[in-house]
């Protein structure tokens, strides 16, 4: 239903079901135009609740077609129904309700609740999708066992739900009936359904118990042949979690869906896991590396949410990050130990650290900026007016950050023995942050007597990413570093809101710290007198201003801040460009090293948008090119380590670190150093370029895909800098190219630097060779949307491509979405033609997919922070939406706070 006049609501607000729906009984009468679902549930009133208490059942978009309660229909005066719900009155205090309703799955373009794609059924139930099903308590604090019975016609041959099956049959009308059964309580929105003409790879592995379970991956006939590393991975996940944390699998079975049309990577419905196909599909021809390495992560994850948000999950969705946060740190961490598999202990310490970098680059690229932004909130939002809305980089990956935090302080051990402890308190329960905090706590309690985590509680309660000053005081007379850490963290989004009474607290922010001597070595760090000294220290920051003595330190040092990003919060310290050139060739701490090359390649660039913007002669410091040439010709760094240390940081990033944030003055910074780069390193980049190729049987492994990175990265070099030869190289590569890693990388370069015609040429060769693989043409607008040629006529244009279409969420995202939130040069535009392509999209959507839509929106939400030229078009633009008849919630709320927002 859409309104015009939101409703907030408060976790303060939070009261208990009043009834418990012990089981659900659930049939459904399977027709893509309308489908019947009779739906049969327990309810006991519980013993705290009123006797007249009424039974709420949310509902949306159904019709309802009968009501019996203990077998008897229920009389009209003793229910009301409207648009969003059945209100039960009048009921015993235990009942049989028996609710036959018909809802309409061709027909429902948001790809909530049931829904068809390629023909097949599928359901999509978190946050509130259930209700589009039935009517039913659509709430995660209402835990029931739930038994499905699917009947269709021979359209349909594969039946699938929740848990175990415990028959199949033939009616005597000649369609299907499946018959499953759930067999531990779940929320409503784990339910999951799968109806159609689908195919299936499988295998049988046993449990750490020695237990058989049966693993299947089901996608669209022929491509069986591409669903090898899903399975693969499957399988290595449900090992880590036995391996990692004790968690075995508690079905008989575990089955993951591809789907085309999905609004989200993937859903973790009780062993039948719905999956976007981009997360699913994959062989060397079709995926690249890093469609192998998410396919893998986005496995593990929902595979890991059976105990981390199925087992046990959320008492009400403001602990959205009790379940998420919790699952993100868990696949990081499978991802970085399969990364690091088989391999020594300096090639897996690298593969370990290229992960955390990539993590790292993620979080600040999307969270840093939406905790500077109107939308900041907590990781535990006080208040939300539409859940779909709180899908966030803060929930998502601050809250991994703060799991991270907590494993940090505790050690492995310690957050293994906390991790026991809270399934041992919650297992089969709807729980919060708080719970699962209290049971780190009773470890850390443990560990460190007399201390508590009442300071770290504050990271669920308080938004913002907290700064922390560093001062570094040496006394060469008595050999003595005194470190001082001031942390301060203004209020932001949410808490300018709450009013001028809001006081925020300080933090508890673990700090690692190592000090390095003039040539680079590491010092032994004795901490205030301690017997044992090392390589790196961890300081507790917890209040406003702390200080440490570090003794027998015999000349002034270097210091290495934050090692291993050991909170997600910004350092202060003002480095030299020498002891960051110091600290980016010798820090023994990978992810410090890579950290220090990042700050020198930010100062440089942002030098470089200033002069750009005084319209000055754009120069780079000879300096900086020494730094880069040493990091990529440095022969102990292995090929994927070096990638991303020569990575230049995103706009994105960069556009944090400017008062009034100004795209085209970045992307002309970042485009003329990354020129000058391969100008001023043609003959390093060239070598690194040959000593990199990867000839053979592909692999996604972390070295040849390092290696991959690098010389690709190379090419980007010598292409961008119009090295003599280069197009050549560039022609070469996509034209013989035996995976899709070096074929799109060859593509980015031609598409990007070769002449018009070269690029329109490969362009067109490479959509013919792909046309009827959807995934695949994805990548293709993908790279158009964001090529440096990209405008919003070109975008347009596209958009009239027979193979483009808005209402499938891959495509949009692939076009729309990278066009408006990774292209600075197209969407920035002073005239405002950006921002109007933008409008236009985000009404287009809602009016087909509002949480797809809602996530468009935030492409502005940040307006107030740019600089005066683009706020005034951004601001008259995001007007336009919000004055806008019939607008979603979902859409609605962004727009208005965004509106709100002010520099």
């Amino acid at each position: 239903m859409r309104t015009e006049t939101p409703v907030t609501v408060y976790r303060k607000d939070y009261q208990p079901y009043p009834y418990a729906i012990p089981t659900v009984a659930l049939a459904f009468d399977l027709d893509p135009e309308t489908t019947l679902v009779h739906s049969t549930l327990r309810i006991e009133r519980k013993a705290d609740a009123p006797a007249n208490a009424p039974l709420v059942l949310d509902g949306a978009e159904l019709e309802l077609v009968s009501l019996h309660v203990d077998g008897k229909p229920w009389p009209t005066e003793q229910y009301t129904l409207d648009d969003a719900a059945l209100v039960l009155s009048n009921l015993p205090a235990q009942a049989t309700v028996e609710i036959v309703s018909r809802c309409q799955p061709s027909a429902n373009s948001t790809l909530m609740g049931l829904y068809v794609s390629g023909g097949n059924f599928f359901t999509q139930c978190e946050a509130e999708g259930f209700r589009r099903i039935t009517y039913f308590a659509d709430r995660p604090d209402v835990m029931s066992r739930y038994q499905v019975t699917l009947r269709a016609g021979d359209a349909y041959p594969v039946l699938l739900s929740n848990g175990n099956l415990l028959s199949t049959r033939t009616l005597p009308d000649g369609r299907q009936e499946a018959h499953w059964e759930d067999p531990f309580p779940k929320p409503c929105y784990l339910f999951a359904l799968v109806a159609g003409q689908l195919t299936h790879r499988e295998t049988t592995v046993k449990t750490a118990s020695g237990r058989p379970v049966l693993l299947q991956v089901y996608s669209d006939p022929g491509s069986e042949d591409r669903t090898e590393w899903a399975l693969e991975s499957l399988v290595r996940a449900l090992q880590w979690d036995e391996t990692r944390f004790g968690l075995e699998l508690d079905l008989d079975r575990f089955m993951v869906v591809a789907v085309r049309d999905f609004n989200m990577g993937a859903m973790e419905n009780k062993g039948l896991n719905i999956f976007n196909a981009a997360y699913v599909l994959a062989d060397p021809h079709t995926a690249t590396d890093a469609n192998y390495e998410g396919i893998e992560a986005v496995i593990g994850h929902e595979y890991f949410h059976n105990w981390t948000g199925n087992r046990v999950t959320c008492r009400d969705w403001f602990q959205l990050s009790l379940k998420e946060g919790l699952t993100v740190f868990r696949d990081q961490e499978f991802t970085a130990d399969m990364m690091a598999r088989g391999l020594d202990a300096a090639a897996a310490a690298s593969a370990r650290a290229v992960k955390r970098i990539d993590d790292v680059v993620t979080l600040r690229a999307a969270q840093f900026p939406e905790d500077a932004g109107p939308m900041a909130h907590p990781i535990r939002p006080e208040s939300y007016q539409e859940i779909g809305n709180f899908y966030t980089a803060t929930v998502y990956e601050k809250g991994a950050e703060v799991i991270r935090m907590q494993h940090t302080l505790l050690g492995a051990d310690g957050f293994r023995a906390g991790i026991d402890e809270y399934f041992r308190r919650h297992d089969g329960q709807a729980v919060t942050c708080d719970d699962f905090v209290a049971a780190m706590e009773s470890v850390y309690t443990r560990l460190n007597p007399g201390r508590d985590l009442s300071v770290f509680r504050r990271w669920y309660r308080q938004a913002g990413t907290p700064r922390v000053a560093v001062t570094l005081d040496y006394d060469a007379a008595a050999q003595r570093c005194t470190v001082t850490l001031s942390q301060s963290c203004p209020l932001v989004g949410v808490e300018k809101r709450a009013g001028g009474d809001y006081v925020k607290a300080p933090f508890h922010i673990p700090f690692a710290l190592g000090l390095l001597d003039a040539e680079g070595r590491a010092l032994p760090l004795h901490l205030d007198g301690a017997s044992q000294p090392q390589d790196t220290a961890l300081l507790e920051l917890t209040e406003p201003r702390q200080q440490w003595v570090f003794d027998n330190v015999p000349a002034k040092p270097v210091p290495s801040l934050l090692r291993g990003f050991s909170a997600p919060v910004i350092v202060e310290y003002d480095w030299t460009d020498e002891e960051l050139a110091l600290l980016s060739a010798h820090d023994r701490d990978p992810f410090a090293r890579w950290e220090a090359g990042q700050e020198l390649a930010t100062r440089q660039i942002l030098a470089l948008a200033a002069q750009h913007q005084a319209g000055a002669p754009l120069q780079v410091n000879t300096g900086f090119i020494d730094a880069w040439r040493a990091l990529l010709t440095d022969p102990a760094l292995d090929a994927g380590y070096r990638a991303r240390a020569l990575a230049l940081p995103s706009e994105k990033t960069l556009a944090e670190r400017q008062e009034a944030i100004d795209p085209p003055a970045l992307a002309a910074a970042r485009d003329f150093l990354r020129r000058e780069l391969g100008r001023q390193l043609a003959t390093q980049w060239r070598e690194a370029f040959d000593a990199n190729q990867t000839p053979g049987a592909y692999s996604p492994a972390p070295g040849p895909a390092g290696q991959r990175a690098l010389k690709n990265q190379a090419l980007g070099h010598l292409m961008a800098a119009g090295v003599e030869g280069a197009q050549a190289l560039a022609q070469s590569q996509f034209d013989q190219a035996g995976n899709m890693t070096d074929s799109l990388a060859a593509l980015g370069t031609l598409v990007n630097y070769a002449p018009g015609e070269v690029a329109a040429h490969a362009l067109d060769t490479f959509y013919t060779r792909w046309k009827d693989d959807p995934l695949v043409i994805d990548k293709w607008f993908m790279l158009q949307a964001t090529a440096l040629s990209s405008n919003v006529d070109s975008v347009r244009a596209l958009m009239n491509h027979p193979a483009f279409t808005l209402r499938n969420p891959n495509r949009a995202r692939a076009l729309v979405f990278q066009f408006c939130l990774n292209n600075a040069r197209g969407l920035h535009r002073a005239d405002g033609a950006g921002y109007d392509y933008w409008a236009e999209q985000v009404l287009a959507l809602d009016a087909l997919n509002p949480e797809i839509a809602a996530r468009l929106t935030r492409a502005l939400d940040n307006w107030a922070r740019f600089v005066p030229e683009l706020r005034a078009p951004m601001q008259a633009a995001l007007q336009r939406v919000r004055n806008h008849t019939g607008l979603s919630r979902n859409v609605l709320e962004i727009v208005s706070k965004a509106l709100e927002f002010a520099a």
